[in-house]
């Protein structure tokens, strides 16, 4: 039997399939030669459902001509049953980690269907809608002076290098209020920052980036503007640098890092003890 071109993985979860799929991800993600074909199936909650899936396994097998990858996080025993009748790589991450927790503490688990269900009911949950919203009521600079006050940082850099998906990562992962707020030429000319920023000096963070991948960034917002020309984001980064050194602001260096690392990193250097969701 040839190697399969892709093999296909499944994530199996009687909820959102989020935790599933990350950490199935940052497993895979070992494995870079290898190619997979991924299917994420939430809400499996009743048996029907998992004999369904169970099916979807068994295509796949005949499909690809060797056995799925499956990433569970079932926790109905009938279900798990059901799903255990296909042919697959069964990687059960309840099973595997339920078990030596209830050793430890010395209790049963729930074992509850959907426990992350009723979330949207919890000050967590609020708390993460609020910091949306105001991720993006404080995008590009739209900020007031008292509003800055509520924030818990304040990104800035020029234009495209990251602020605003860096922002509504934070809101949105970790409930973090994220302003994020525009360096401009005028700025530089300055070579001051803007002065409703001096008063949350403690809460700005900068972030930096390659001028030939800034302008690749521009050039697909605006083609062939000075604003996207290569001279002017060798100008425009330098002078964010100089800035940011001369004042004294933490920076980071956006370009090749993942809105995870640069969010994990905002966290770690403002010391932001925030949990994620």
């Amino acid at each position: 039997m040839s190697k399969p071109a892709y093999r296909t993985v499944f994530f199996i979860s009687d909820g959102t399939g989020i935790t599933a799929e990350t950490l199935g991800h940052s497993l895979l993600a070992q494995f870079p030669e290898a190619r997979f074909r991924q299917v994420r199936i939430p809400f499996v909650d009743d048996l029907d459902k998992a004999i369904d899936c169970a099916s979807q396994i068994r295509e796949a097998f005949f499909s690809d001509g060797t056995r799925p990858l499956v990433f569970s996080t079932l926790v109905n025993p009938q279900t798990v049953e059901a799903l255990h009748k296909a042919d697959a790589l069964f990687l059960d991450l309840f099973e595997r980690f339920i078990g030596p927790l209830e050793a430890e503490l010395g209790q049963r688990s729930t074992h509850a269907v959907g426990r992350f269900h009723g979330i949207a009911d919890s000050s967590d949950y609020k708390n993460r809608i609020e910091a949306i919203n105001f991720a993006m009521s404080h995008d590009d600079g739209i900020s007031s002076d008292g509003e800055l006050a509520e924030a818990d940082v304040i990104l800035v850099g020029v234009s495209r290098s990251g602020k605003t998906p860096t922002s509504l990562y934070l809101a949105m992962q970790f409930g973090v209020k994220a302003a994020n707020y525009p360096l401009i030429p005028e700025d530089f000319e300055r070579n001051k920052l803007p002065g409703e920023l001096f008063r949350y000096r403690n809460k700005l963070f900068g972030l930096t980036i390659a001028p030939d991948r800034l302008t690749q960034i521009r050039q697909e917002r605006r083609p062939n503007s000075r604003y996207a020309s290569l001279d002017n984001c060798k100008y425009e980064v330098e002078a964010a640098q100089k800035l940011m050194r001369r004042e004294n602001i933490r920076w980071l260096d956006s370009t090749t890092k993942s809105i995870e690392e640069i969010s994990a990193t905002i966290l770690q250097t403002v010391r932001l003890n925030k949990p994620a969701y």
